[in-house]
């Protein structure tokens, strides 16, 4: 059944796909033909289709008991960082940062009410959760997504907040919304935020924003660390100031970027 409110060009076959590709969700690697198209609101033939279109792709492949994506959806998510020119901009503070402070470090934007990861320079550790380039996370329990919280209007963050989260992560903490309003208040005076194991038992880290040229948190950037190795005070005293460095530098660098005329050769 087409969905309604969309316009005239709007082309209902690749929402299908897209649709289809959302629904591999964590902690669901696998999904049967009948479990993708009931997720996706398809029938079974339609959904079939669209498997088969995304393996011969390369998106998908098939295994034992159904379909998996493969690593080659990355890709899509990749295309935007690039397009954005973020990666490029980021990466060397990020990799010094990182050779710094020996921890994993990332960049994350809104969606919804999830932040999603759009960069990351990684150290090999043992984590609770894995992180790589798209996944998704309830943004009020990360320092990231305080941070990107932070910087919106109240009006939009209760916007934003009432949308579910897409993660499939039951976050710990879950806080009233006098005391979440206290917390973002706090991140805004200071200009950057601590998570201590509010999304899951083992993750602490602190976060900074990343500004555009008018000064619009556009993104925003962390330190990642073990609990059982790394102190709140260490996170704070040596940690937060290498990142706030590195996050002024690459809003300095990006805002330099957008200033540069873009020019067309003909």
């Amino acid at each position: 059944m087409a969905r309604a409110d969309t316009g005239p060009d709007f082309i209902e076959a690749l929402a299908r796909g897209l649709d289809v590709i959302r629904v591999f969700q964590p902690r669901r690697p696998v999904m049967s033909l009948t479990e993708v198209a009931t997720a996706a609101g398809l029938a079974r033939p339609t959904a079939r289709r669209i498997l088969l279109t995304l393996q011969e792709l390369g998106y998908a492949r098939a295994e034992q008991g159904g379909f998996a994506l493969t690593p080659r959806v990355l890709e899509l998510g990749v295309s935007y960082v690039r397009s954005m020119g973020l990666w490029d901009v980021a990466r060397p503070h990020m990799e010094r940062l990182v050779a710094q402070t020996h921890e994993s470090s990332s960049i994350a934007q809104l969606d919804g009410s999830d932040i999603v990861y759009v960069a990351r320079v990684a150290v090999p550790k043992i984590v609770t959760l894995s992180v790589q380039i798209g996944t998704r996370f309830p943004a009020l329990q990360t320092s990231l997504g305080k941070v990107l919280l932070a910087g919106l209007p109240p009006a939009e963050v209760e916007r934003v907040l009432a949308e579910p989260s897409r993660s499939g992560i039951e976050p710990r903490w879950r806080p009233a919304t006098e005391e979440r309003d206290a917390v973002l208040r706090g991140v805004r005076a200071k200009g950057w935020a601590l998570t201590d194991e509010q999304l899951a038992l083992g993750i602490r880290s602190v976060a900074a924003p990343l500004r555009d040229g008018l000064g619009n948190v556009v993104a925003a950037l962390n330190v990642n660390a073990h609990a059982a190795e790394t102190s709140m005070e260490k996170l704070t005293d040596e940690y937060l100031p290498l990142l706030l460095k590195a996050a002024g530098a690459i809003s300095a660098d990006w805002a330099l970027c957008e200033a540069v005329p873009q020019v067309t050769a003909s």
